[in-house]
């Protein structure tokens, strides 16, 4: 595998610190103040570079129905995304694994496992989990996470950071949401969980699907998880409680769209 080299970046002292941490401040959609360290570009290689790399170490999917299905609905969902600068269009693969799980990376790739479609019943509530996986992509929070740990674990001393190498491979995996399968867990913060379910139930109302349904799949969610250890999904998520009654609000505050939604067949 090719390694993934970013630029370097020399802080030599707090001032110039300082100055890079100012340079470097941005808005997530919501208006939210982040610090984003990593081009675009930078982040759009990782993830499709972490992405080829799953595809050859994960069981994929060669069910013809369940990837039509799945497609159907991603595809409904990023038809809502504008067109992205670091990325032509959005990839999507079905892994066949029983683990309750979805994620989106950035350079526009969305992984499905099996064992969420046995969670989320119907296209609405897939709609509902994939709207907010996306919303992670688009609101820079792979890129927010890295730049924190960079921040807080290297001083920002990057320099020619591989993803083949044992150390920054479990980091980047970790920063990108991958962190169950690849050993270490930066986990989302509740304000980004929060912001990704106000972005995401927005993009699947967009799209013309039933916004209400993503409460019946917490619901679903929290059933699943049988009062024990939650599926993956939720492993860092806010509570089922608070999430559907922070949905239930949101949702009353949803514009009226005309979009219809696919027919997407289970």
């Amino acid at each position: 595998m090719k390694t993934l080299s970013f630029s370097r970046v020399t802080i030599a002292s707090a001032s110039i610190s300082a100055l890079l941490l100012l340079s470097a401040c941005s808005s997530s959609p919501t208006g939210r103040s982040q610090v984003i360290l990593f081009s675009d570009s930078e982040m759009a290689q990782l993830g499709s570079q972490s992405f080829e790399q799953m595809k050859q170490e994960e069981k994929v999917s060669t069910n013809a129905k369940t990837n039509a299905y799945v497609t159907c609905v991603a595809n409904a969902i990023t038809k809502q995304v504008p067109k992205q600068d670091s990325f032509d269009d959005w990839e999507v693969v079905v892994f066949d694994s029983e683990q309750v799980n979805a994620f989106a990376l950035p350079g526009g790739k969305i992984g499905v496992y099996t064992g969420l479609l046995n969670v989320a019943t119907n296209q609405d509530q897939l709609a509902t989990v994939l709207g907010h996986e996306v919303a992670h992509v688009l609101a820079n929070h792979g890129n927010e996470r890295m730049s924190r740990s960079q921040i807080t674990n290297t001083g920002l001393q990057i320099t020619d950071v591989a993803l083949a190498g044992s150390e920054y491979r479990s980091m980047t995996m970790g920063a990108l949401g991958l962190g169950v399968q690849y050993g270490i867990t930066l986990p989302y913060g509740r304000t980004q969980e929060t912001e990704a379910d106000i972005m995401g139930i927005d993009l699947m109302a967009k799209a013309g699907f039933n916004p209400q349904q993503s409460i019946q799949l917490w619901k679903n969610m929290a059933k699943a998880s049988g009062g024990s250890q939650p599926p993956e999904l939720l492993s860092t998520h806010p509570s089922h409680n608070t999430r559907i009654q922070d949905l239930t609000a949101e949702i009353q505050k949803l514009p009226k769209y005309s979009t219809q939604a696919p027919n997407c067949q289970a």
